[in-house]
Formats: structure tokens, sequence, C-alpha cells
């Protein structure tokens, strides 16, 4: 697994789930550039690694997108 630096730039963080692995992708909020994708087990230690992945590219943003409701295109994005 590959960590960087914490920057502070703000990053949004979604996850493809499956039964065994999930595959995470982040990207930097302000650009849309996608800054790594990383598969992780399903398991509490799996969870915590994802989420240590994910803040280590920089500051997560809130999942406000989900409760704005669900759309092909948005999910596409």
């Amino acid at each position: 697994m590959t960590m960087i630096a914490p920057s502070t730039c703000r990053v949004t963080g979604g996850v493809d789930t499956h039964g065994d692995v999930h595959v995470a992708a982040v990207i930097n909020s302000a650009t849309g550039r996608l800054l790594g994708t990383e598969s992780f087990d399903t398991t509490t230690a799996g969870y915590t690694a994802l989420a240590t992945w994910l803040a280590g590219h920089g500051t997560v943003g809130r999942k406000a997108r989900r409760f704005n409701g669900k759309t092909d295109a948005v999910d596409a994005e």
C-alpha cells in the first residue's frame, strides 16, 4: 500500500464494495484529479487501513453527495 504525506487539499473518496475486498479511489475535490486507488480487505483492520489511506491524501470531505440522492450520472463520476 502506497502512502503519501498528508496535504492540505480536500479529497473525496469512493468505494466499490465487494464480499472479500473493497476497492477505493481518492480524488482531489478541487480539481477532480484521481490521486490513487487501492484494495482493502473487508475486515476491521481493512476498514481502518482504508480510512487511514484516504486521510493520508488530504482532508476528507463529508458525504454530502450521498444525501442529495442517487443518480447514474453522479455515480459514474
